[in-house]
């Protein structure tokens, strides 16, 4: 279970009389008929008067699912510095493995055997080897299933029973069409405990909850959702699926009546792709975005909860090429309205790569329309890459830069490729060429000459240096004629590039 913790407060109201009916005071409903208001107050499709009829049909359908994956443990004493690589080869201690296990819910979709979960449950560690996933049914019979598909940013995925038996199965319906207010019921496996049922109401049928992300989206509800719930589905009341249990907010790691489930009309269309054995393929713009809240509208003269704003453009992105500016506010894309339940990244991500979408905006007041011809969204791991600064003055060192340590045992040097977002960091053109130093080894002659964290290699041996790889070739040149010491021509910030003799190891 994912969690989206936070402080929960309460709103005590007292001497306020209120009614959702007729809006008179509550007082003025008292002095009538007791029957009458009790006919007015409970509807005709009210609550059942039990759940167990529905519960007994669906629940053949959802299982459990648990995992064994075999994760590698690092012990080297210098792990996540840059001399990790170097320690190793010196004789350092090699890494071992663990077996970890990971344990969540889903539902059988087709009697074929085609089962639904989330991403996290299967793919809970990146470090982590997926070895096995065993399913058990609700009459406690195992069956051994494989990974068909996974989508780490709708946080989905696609099991397959390997067995020829007919499953029961449960169907998607609309999430669209629910409304706060009603009932849903939670099957699932909280705690280790077989075939849990749970009932509430919905709360929102789009909740935001800021987290951020394309599929920030999510319906809310107060049946109870814990540990081990997710990937399970939420019912409406006539047995359809409408949300895929996902996450819960919570100060304490239990359920406190927030729970948050993937509304069927976005895990749908995902799920049939990932079943296909598809590539999931979404449209990006390439905006660092804002919720216009209280202050933004306020400075701004704008109302709140009103589109989004741009904080920053990507370098050479679809938005860098359609004209869009930091500063700009998008208030429409391809003619709906970017609202706090209906996010730009949602938009964008729902489009395909490729298509041309018209995009309004504020800009110094004045209304714009442009259109964007969007690309293929990058993965979590390129976006946090794009979105990356690099500081400097930070003692923390970086992963190595180069695949063979050589640069940082032969010069003592950890190194990393120039970046637009780096370069910004460092105040230097974006187009500037070199390699950025990312931490110095204290004991070598660089750090000797006064090399530095942020220091722009441009050249070694008078051969202008491009990237890693560049440095590499001359440091395996110079090492292969048997020089003692690499002449490196390096920026600082604010300073004029020098010359700078560094002696090899």
């Amino acid at each position: 279970m994912r969690y989206v913790y936070g402080l929960s407060s309460a709103l005590l109201v007292g001497g306020a009389a209120v009614s959702l009916i007729t809006g008179q005071p509550l007082g003025a409903q008292v002095a009538q008929n007791d029957d009458a208001v009790m006919e007015r107050v409970v509807p005709v499709a009210g609550a059942p008067a039990s759940f167990a009829d529905l519960t007994a049909q669906l629940q053949p359908a959802v299982v459990n699912i648990a995992t064994r994956q075999r994760i590698e443990v690092n012990n080297n004493p210098f792990a996540g510095t840059p001399f990790a690589d170097l320690f190793s080869r010196r004789g350092g201690t090699q890494p071992q493995t663990r077996e970890a296990q990971s344990l969540g819910s889903g539902f059988i979709i087709s009697a074929d055997g085609y089962v639904v979960t989330n991403n996290h449950v299967v793919s809970p560690d990146a470090r982590a080897k997926l070895e096995s996933i065993t399913v058990t049914l609700p009459d406690g019979t195992e069956y051994e299933a494989e990974l068909v598909g996974a989508d780490a940013q709708s946080d989905l995925a696609v099991l397959k029973i390997k067995s020829g038996k007919a499953f029961p199965f449960v169907t998607f319906g609309d999430s669209s069409t629910a409304r706060p207010g009603d009932w849903v019921v939670a099957i699932g496996n909280p705690f280790g405990l077989n075939g849990t049922v749970t009932s509430g109401i919905i709360s929102a049928v789009y909740r935001n909850t800021g987290q951020g992300g394309a599929y920030d989206r999510y319906i809310q509800t107060d049946a109870s959702i814990n540990r081990g719930n997710s990937g399970g589905p939420l019912f409406d009341m006539r047995g359809n699926v409408i949300g895929i249990n996902n996450a819960i907010f919570s100060p304490s790691g239990g359920s406190v009546g927030i729970g948050f489930a993937i509304p069927s009309e976005i895990a749908a269309p995902i799920v049939e792709q990932l079943k296909a054995g598809r590539e999931i393929e979404r449209g990006y713009l390439g905006v660092g975005l804002a919720p216009i809240n209280e202050d933004f509208a306020a400075s701004l003269g704008l109302e709140k909860r009103r589109g989004e704003f741009v904080q920053t453009v990507q370098d050479d992105s679809p938005a860098a090429k359609a004209g869009l500016k930091p500063g700009d506010i998008i208030t429409k894309v391809n003619g709906k309205d970017v609202t706090a339940d209906q996010t730009v990244s949602f938009l964008v991500a729902n489009l395909e790569p490729g298509a041309q979408v018209p995009v309004e905006l504020l800009r110094d007041g004045k209304r714009l329309a442009v259109n964007v011809t969007l690309g293929k969204r990058p993965s979590e791991a390129e976006l946090r890459q794009q979105t990356q600064t690099f500081d400097p003055d930070a003692e923390e060192p970086m992963a190595p830069g180069s695949s063979d340590g050589t640069i940082e045992e032969k010069l003592g040097l950890q190194v990393l490729g120039m970046t637009p977002q780096i370069a910004r960091s460092l105040g230097v053109p974006p187009e500037t060429k070199g390699v950025v130093i990312g931490a110095v080894d204290p004991n070598s002659d660089a750090a000797r000459k006064g090399l530095r964290r942020g220091d722009i290699i441009l050249s070694a041996n008078y051969q202008d240096v491009a990237s890693v790889e560049d440095l590499l070739a001359q440091v395996n040149a110079a090492t292969g004629e048997g020089r003692e010491a690499m002449l490196l021509r390096v920026q600082r910030r604010t300073q004029a590039p020098a010359f700078i003799p560094v002696r090899l190891r």
